[in-house]
């Protein structure tokens, strides 16, 4: 593949458009109490616009299996076939809940690379632990603790653990690893759903106030979060979780034999991506969709790891 034409600005560009057509479609369903109605409007414009991109795109990061359709399924291809080949890793709207509910951070997310540079994760748990940037190489590990953990990062942010704000998703299986860090003396912060957005805030502390995320979720999020950090800075590393001998296998069917391997940041992202993520509701990242009249306006966080540019696009358009 041709890195030129991979890392063209209009490349880019397009991959925003991916993410706020998304966006719009769903915008009209935040609040409606309607989940799966919500996912699938976001699914069906997302797969309409990248179908109009002249690229061979293969789906490695997707919402399920083939026999999942309609949603857009791991291994579906997707562009014109035309241009280059590139992994696309997406959730179309991450945080349903959220936008059923009217709740902050919902979005619509989208990275893509070259052909053979995104972790083809199966759709199973991860153990994820992410930091933003400006700190030794492993300073933190899964290996770790959780108290190890925020004592390793106080120290090396010359803080004590109760100056440290932890990113945690609520979730039952967390209540042991929760009342850990709070003996630690470090505070916590609740994500009911969104966990790309949780990692994505350690990236930028000093305005999420966010210094770390750890816990479980879904593998496939775990590779978009890696892909936002990628470009954003900061450190990941992620394990996948098997409940049983079905994703066991899943994970064996997508090429991986060492199921106990850790995985950096740039193991499950190898090489230069693009990512774009667009408000659906309000969040820290950026903000939700917007009516003005007869108008909707939306605004993108557009990055290239490559350059490590980040842009912020805000799209107003005219509706019926």
């Amino acid at each position: 593949m041709n890195d030129e034409i991979f890392s063209d600005r209009m490349l880019s560009l397009a991959l925003a458009r991916v993410s706020e057509a998304a966006a719009i479609a769903s915008a009209k369903l935040v609040g409606g109490g309607d989940e799966k109605a919500a996912d699938q409007a976001a699914v069906d414009a997302m797969r309409t616009e990248l179908n109009k991109l002249d690229i061979a795109g293969v789906i490695v990061i997707g919402e399920g299996e083939r026999d999942e359709a309609p949603m857009l399924f791991i291994g579906e291809e997707v562009g014109t076939g035309d241009g280059p080949g590139v992994d696309i890793a997406l959730d179309p709207l991450e945080g349903t809940t959220l936008t059923a509910k009217d709740m902050p951070n919902a979005l619509t997310v989208i990275a893509m690379g070259p052909r053979g540079s995104m972790l083809h994760a199966p759709d199973v748990y991860m153990d994820k632990l992410a930091i933003g940037p400006g700190y030794a190489d492993g300073v933190v590990n899964l290996d770790m603790s959780p108290t190890e953990r925020i004592e390793a990062l106080a120290a090396a942010k010359g803080c004590a653990p109760s100056d440290l704000m932890i990113c945690v998703l609520e979730r039952p299986r967390h209540q042991e690893m929760i009342q850990e860090i709070r003996k630690t003396g470090a505070r916590i912060r609740l994500i009911t759903d969104g966990d790309v957005a949780g990692v994505m805030h350690c990236a930028e502390p000093d305005k999420t106030g966010i210094d770390m995320y750890m816990g479980s979720g879904g593998a496939p999020e775990g590779v978009l979060a890696a892909s936002a950090l990628k470009c954003m800075g900061g450190q990941m590393q992620g394990r996948l979780l098997f409940r049983n001998d079905d994703e066991r296998g899943r994970a064996r069917k997508a090429g991986i034999t060492d199921l106990n391997r850790i995985y950096s940041r740039d193991e499950m992202v190898t090489e230069d991506v693009i990512f774009a993520a667009t408000g659906v509701t309000d969040g820290s990242i950026v903000s939700g969709i917007k009516r003005d009249g007869n108008f909707i306006e939306t605004e993108t966080i557009l990055m290239r790891s490559k350059t490590g540019s980040v842009r912020r696009l805000f799209y107003r358009m005219k509706i019926e």
